[in-house]
């Protein structure tokens, strides 16, 4: 009998304890407590939500970049074969132009003195 006794003890000790620990008077002791970790937990979440649209927006940006490197290069090839010579004459012709037979005369710049000021 003696033993049941400290048994009981213990199971009425416990709940006086939780209900010390829960008590009213704890919690809004250590109220600014809670509210500082409710404040972390909603900069780590907003924290995650910017990290997670700052890596779209750069994956857009790559994406975007890739285009237009491929828009570029597809342009630059397009110039320079169009830019070759059979390519000019070819594109030439419709408008009456052609290639001249005739040798390029070198022009001479002679000396040339401006007309006097009137007095």
């Amino acid at each position: 009998m003696s033993q049941e006794k400290p048994v009981t003890e213990e199971k009425e000790k416990k709940p006086n304890l939780l209900k010390s620990w829960w008590s009213m008077q704890w919690l809004t002791g250590n109220m600014n407590y809670f509210m500082f970790l409710c404040l972390l937990a909603v900069l780590y979440i907003a924290n995650g939500h910017m990290a997670d649209k700052t890596i779209r927006d750069i994956n857009k940006t790559q994406k975007e970049l890739k285009e237009l490197q491929f828009e570029y290069k597809t342009l630059k090839s397009e110039v320079m074969f169009k830019s070759e010579e059979a390519q000019v004459l070819q594109a030439a012709e419709p408008l009456g132009l052609k290639i001249s037979t005739d040798m390029p005369q070198r022009l001479q710049q002679q000396n040339w003195k401006p007309a006097e000021a009137k007095k």
